[in-house]
């Protein structure tokens, strides 16, 4: 999964290395299905929900990504 975090944006590559390397190791099911699904999602749309602040439609990405925002997904 770490690998999908590399992507063409740096700003996007920081923010989602940084988180994955703090929730993946004690992620749960749920969490981790979540983190691959927008992991999945191509980098201009990313960019919107994490960087520009949209609101994804999908509850579960929708938390994920206002954890990111905040900075309560990455823990240390």
């Amino acid at each position: 999964m770490l690998w999908h975090c590399r992507r063409g944006m740096k700003e996007l590559d920081v923010l989602l290395e940084r988180v994955a390397g703090g929730v993946l190791h004690s992620a749960g099911v749920l969490e981790r299905d979540a983190l691959a699904r927008l992991l999945e999602l191509p980098d201009p749309e990313l960019a919107r929900y994490l960087l520009a602040g949209e609101r994804p439609e999908d509850p579960q990405l929708a938390a994920l990504t206002a954890r990111i925002r905040s900075g309560r997904a990455v823990r240390t």
